[in-house]
């Protein structure tokens, strides 16, 4: 499993001649000069791409852990009439594949007037359009005893208080997972991206390490594979530091 990544990070450290000639993990000459060069390689300096990533995935973050986790208050607090029914619906969209609403959305957008911007790719995480992280912390909730939301109607708490006050400090776990995935998803989403942008100022990491892929056989491959390197480095660097709430959310929620 880490044979790939060693292999990556060997290549981003060996000159151009011999990344596909040298199979040793320890080359056999150091080439540093990947690292400096690629970074102002392409036609925007990588920061670019790195600071557009981070925006998109720090705002689907926001809006997934706030509109999901207020749609998995209801099905899993509330009682309302149609909750079965509209839960089995929700759950139905996870058995639709991506390619099927691919066309009716790019339309959408297109009358919308939001392609080349980031609103495809950040509005939907609004609106709990995200059905496996509903499903998520609606496990979660359900774990929670119910004799909490008795004690905090005694005092005087609404739903929405309730929610915000005593539900969402005890989901921090189901939070926690959420938005580790979806760092990790958006981080590496390159399929809507690429749909979406079209100007090189608004790529993201994915779409900017393409770049480095000539369709003439002029690649830059020890360029790209020394900016793929760095490019892990955020999404490994979340992964430690939420591992914990990781674990303990998928162990929670049933999820296995």
């Amino acid at each position: 499993m880490l044979y790939p990544l060693a292999w990556l990070i060997s290549s981003s450290l060996k000159p151009d001649a011999l990344i596909f000639k040298d199979l040793s993990l320890w080359p056999a000459a150091w080439d540093l000069t990947h690292y400096t060069e690629g970074w102002t390689a392409l036609e925007q300096p990588f920061t670019v791409y790195m600071v557009n990533s981070l925006v998109i995935v720090v705002l689907s973050i926001a809006g997934n852990l706030l509109s999901c986790s207020l749609a998995a208050y209801g099905f899993a607090r509330l009682n309302f009439t149609g909750r079965k029914l509209f839960f089995t619906l929700m759950l139905g969209t996870m058995m639709l594949p991506g390619h099927v609403l691919l066309v009716p959305q790019y339309i959408v957008f297109a009358n919308l007037g939001w392609l080349n911007t980031y609103y495809p790719l950040l509005v939907p995480n609004f609106l709990a359009t995200n059905a496996f992280y509903i499903f998520l912390m609606v496990q979660f909730m359900r774990s929670l005893p119910r004799e909490l939301d008795d004690a905090a109607r005694i005092d005087g708490c609404g739903p929405f208080r309730i929610f915000w006050k005593v539900i969402m400090p005890l989901c921090v776990p189901a939070f926690a997972t959420t938005a580790i995935f979806t760092f990790i998803s958006t981080w590496n989403e390159f399929f809507g991206p690429l749909i979406y942008l079209t100007d090189t100022e608004l790529y993201t990491v994915p779409l900017a390490l393409r770049q480095f892929i000539d369709s003439e056989g002029q690649s830059q491959w020890g360029q790209m594979f020394a900016m793929s390197f760095l490019s892990l480095a955020p999404v490994i660097g979340f992964f430690i530091a939420g591992q914990k709430y990781l674990v303990k959310g998928i162990a929670t929620t049933g999820l296995k």
